[in-house]
């Protein structure tokens, strides 16, 4: 499979850049950078013209394909993209792989888009344009990781911070990676090129974190109980509805329920985690879980989400919210008293 990560794009780029360029991915900052670094490299090679195509409602896949294998007007060198605002479908894919096949050595095809899911990785026009392009997926930043993204980014710009200070940035920012984005750059402003002042930092970075639930289960999986609090307040703060983070939770211990009965049946883990759709990042933290967490403790987690969906459905007098943390946090590692 041609595929490549995002740190290892401008490496590959720089042995030829290939008909078609496809970077996917949950995070638009780093979707954007990765898009960047190849309109650059085309630049360098004299790919001077560019035409975008968005993909949502009215786009025509036919129409597209005619455009990306006409003759440029200015017999130059052009770049054609297509940004897509959800998955693709057949109609699309295989356009983009026909598009691929017949592309010229003028002609370089770029595009980007949200994650792509298993049955589109698995189709046969995929398959097609792997052979052809070069795949470029766009990973989140794990929360553990996000002190060393933002050291890396401040060294960009000649600055470091202390340890904890690296901390209470990535605890304001996480979620949120363009804010985080923005908050170095205006650390760039602020501070002169060196040590950033602990105090006046802290004053400085705004608290922008944003949550959502698959951050709730990322820090219940891996046993963090101050993130997997800051989550659930983070979400009942911008209104998530409750079901969902219900939904999201159950499901990760439906998954976590099936692992453990693969793995005491002798099947391999990672044949399993396919089969029960834990992909890229996610395995490590099931992976911690399944150490953790026994059968028997799952089981009398999904026994309390049970309860906690009768007080979703407003069957149970006590507040859904509260049953959500107890839920979470016992799962996490805390211990619950009783009568909360």
């Amino acid at each position: 499979m041609t595929q490549v990560r995002a740190e290892g794009l401008a490496a590959a780029l720089a042995r030829g850049v290939p008909p078609l360029v496809w970077v996917h991915g949950d995070e638009p900052l780093l979707v954007q950078e990765a898009a960047d670094t190849v309109r650059r490299t085309l630049r360098t090679a004299g790919f001077d013209e560019r035409q975008v195509f968005e993909g949502g409602r009215g786009f025509r896949a036919d129409a597209f394909l005619a455009e990306a294998n006409a003759l440029s007007l200015f017999a130059s060198r052009r770049l054609v993209e297509l940004r897509l605002a959800n998955k693709p479908n057949r109609e699309i894919g295989q356009a983009l792989a026909d598009a691929a096949a017949q592309a010229c050595d003028d002609t370089r095809l770029l595009v980007t888009g949200p994650r792509l899911d298993r049955a589109s990785t698995e189709s046969a026009w995929f398959a097609a344009i792997d052979r052809l392009g070069l795949i470029v997926p766009i990973w989140p930043v794990e929360r553990a990781q996000l002190p060393q993204w933002i050291a890396a980014r401040l060294a960009r710009q000649h600055q470091r911070a202390d340890r904890d200070t690296l901390a209470l940035i990535a605890e304001r920012v996480e979620g949120n990676l363009l804010a985080a984005h923005q908050e170095i750059g205006k650390l760039g402003l602020l501070f002169p090129e060196g040590e950033l002042p602990p105090e006046q930092t802290r004053a400085a970075v705004l608290d922008v974190a944003r949550y959502d639930a698959a951050d709730l289960v990322a820090a219940m999986l891996a046993g963090d109980v101050p993130r997997t609090l800051r989550s659930l307040d983070g979400l009942r703060a911008e209104g998530v509805a409750e079901p969902l983070v219900l939904w999201m939770l159950a499901d990760a211990l439906r998954a976590l329920l099936r692992l453990h009965e693969a793995r005491s049946r002798g099947r391999p883990l990672a044949q399993a985690m396919r089969e029960a759709r834990v992909f890229g990042p996610r395995e490590r933290l099931f992976e911690q879980a399944l150490r953790r967490l026994d059968e028997d403790r799952i089981r009398d987690a999904l026994q309390c989400a049970a309860r906690t969906d009768r007080m979703v459905k407003g069957l149970d007098g006590a507040d859904a919210w509260r049953g959500l943390q107890d839920l979470a946090m016992s799962v996490a590692g805390a211990p619950i008293l009783a009568g909360n």
